[in-house]
């Protein structure tokens, strides 16, 4: 066993429901989606109103558009693409943390929501953004279509295995498959183990033990494919910086580097997620977390912060790569 499995675990549901990404909830909000989940939805306005809800609204095309216009105006796509994510993400600073944003009714499908953030679709969009600026120019902005189009794209390749919507099970649930498969398709790149980080062996298995608390796991066959993915994802090496080593690893983390705090919940791998941000020498985090209730800089450094939190135990590092940059060029 890993130095993690003789961690202190917590688990009460309110760390399980602070910790990862929407997954878990009360019983009253499985009830209830429950409930949605039975109402007739196959009426052509029915599927125009589920689909309208999970594409954008005006507000979230306007922020896509004036992201993208006031990034280019500066010249972030002439930066490192992490560079250019932490300033992109800082723009976000005071939007309303929600979660379970991506839990609409209906099958799975692509949500695009940059209104209301949690932790990890604030660094899916951040990613989306940066990656647009550096593989695109101004002229996208005068075609509408296109634009979107694009940034569905980009938003697919980076949420879901393979880079491919294929249901609930596709989408990548836990945030270390989630780095190990960008980093297989080039976005990415961990870091973890060369920045001292130490090998985690511990089962990941927490959807696939408590069923319940998924809406999406009741279909037939679901829990199975979803206990696949997770008896691949355990198999595969993982690696963390104990949050005693965080502080050394401090000065080779790069401004924008994404943050994956690791968690001592028996069966889950990561309790929240960020991008780094580099100010004084100090590295802090730039995240949405539940606590404060929108995006926001942590008030501490990345390794104090971790240490204060009986839940984090560690943290994974995913360094963003340029676009067509091999994971080996940086």
């Amino acid at each position: 066993m890993s130095a993690r499995g003789t961690a202190c675990r917590g688990t009460s549901a309110r760390v399980i429901h602070a910790y990862y990404r929407r997954l878990v909830r009360p019983a009253a909000a499985i009830a209830a989606l429950l409930a949605l989940a039975s109402c007739d939805s196959g009426s052509s306005a029915e599927e125009a109103r589920l689909l309208a809800s999970s594409e954008g609204t005006a507000e979230d095309w306007g922020i896509v558009r004036s992201t993208l216009a006031r990034a280019w105006d500066e010249d972030l796509h002439l930066l490192p693409l992490g560079e250019t994510m932490a300033r992109i993400g800082v723009t976000f600073v005071g939007t309303a943390y929600v979660p379970q944003t991506l839990e609409v009714e209906g099958p799975e499908r692509l949500v695009v929501n940059l209104r209301e953030l949690d932790c990890v679709t604030f660094v899916e969009n951040v990613l989306a953004l940066g990656r647009f600026v550096h593989l695109h120019d101004p002229s996208l902005l005068g075609d509408e279509a296109r634009l979107r189009a694009e940034y569905r794209r980009l938003l697919t390749e980076i949420r879901y295995r393979g880079g491919e919507l294929g249901g609930y099970p596709s989408r990548l649930h836990y945030f270390s498959e989630w780095i190990a498969d960008n980093q297989s398709r080039g976005l990415v790149r961990d870091v973890s183990r060369e920045l001292g980080g130490m090998a985690d062996d511990t089962p990941i298995d927490f959807m696939s033990t408590h069923p319940d608390a998924y809406r999406q796991l009741s279909g037939p066959g679901i829990v199975d494919e979803i206990a696949r993915a997770e008896a691949r994802l355990s198999a595969r090496p993982r690696y963390f910086i104990g949050e005693a080593h965080i502080e050394d690893a401090a000065p080779d983390i790069a401004n924008g580097d994404i943050i994956a705090a690791t968690s001592t919940v028996d069966g889950l791998d990561i309790a929240h997620t960020g991008l780094a941000l580099v100010r004084d020498g100090s590295v802090f985090l730039l995240h949405a977390p539940l606590v404060g209730s929108e995006v926001q800089i942590s008030e501490v450094p990345l390794s104090e912060r971790v240490q204060r939190i009986g839940g984090q135990d560690g943290i994974m590092v995913a360094r963003p790569l340029e676009p067509g940059a091999a994971a080996g060029d940086r």
